[in-house]
């Protein structure tokens, strides 16, 4: 069930940017942060990453493993953010703030995540 869950999260951060006629582009996207989830999951738990208040990955420590991986997910999600932004008349700055909030309420023990004060905690 857990597995389920997680995999729905970028789908349900998508619905918005399908509403705005770019199924195609948003199909792409959700089917790559899905793919990445496994490795992004591997990384959080290994505390090699953390989610920021920004809503965005980022390295925790010295290690930084799977860069490429941490880059392009960080590049969807900005992708995504700016979709929402622009469907709601907001900023995407705004919009990852928000997600940030969500994923550190749902985010595994031991998982780092970053207050609004930019300091560094484990759930």
């Amino acid at each position: 069930m857990k597995k389920k869950v997680s995999s729905v999260i970028p789908a349900v951060l998508l619905c918005t940017v399908f509403a705005a006629g770019a199924f195609a582009a948003a199909t792409e996207i959700r089917d790559r942060m899905i793919a990445r989830l496994p490795a992004i999951k591997a990384l959080k738990a290994g505390g090699i990453v953390g989610e920021n208040n920004k809503g965005f990955l980022e390295f925790v420590g010295q290690k930084k493993d799977k860069q490429e991986i941490v880059a392009a997910e960080n590049q969807d999600r900005a992708q995504v953010y700016s979709a929402i932004a622009k469907q709601q008349g907001t900023t995407a700055e705004l919009v990852g703030k928000h997600r940030a909030i969500q994923i550190a309420a749902k985010a595994q023990p031991g998982e780092w995540l970053q207050d609004a004060d930019g300091k560094w905690y484990q759930k």
